[in-house]
């Protein structure tokens, strides 16, 4: 029972066809790759900035004072 076969697969994946249309299925796919795009991005986006603030704060600590 634990078992998925690939008959299996692909009853379920004719079923969802059936269910849900191929244009809606078609529409979903791209709104999924469009908020992927857009994650990935915000997230390159998040990564430049930090890295120019972690760079500026280096300098700093290498000061060193002599007495």
């Amino acid at each position: 029972m634990g078992e998925i076969s690939i008959t299996k697969l692909l009853v379920i994946g004719a079923l969802i066809v059936l269910l849900f249309g191929t244009k809606k299925l078609r529409s979903l796919g791209g709104d999924l790759g469009t908020a992927i795009k857009g994650f990935k991005k915000a997230m390159n986006d998040d990564d430049t900035s930090a890295k120019p603030a972690s760079g500026s704060e280096a300098p700093a600590e290498r000061i060193s004072h002599k007495d």
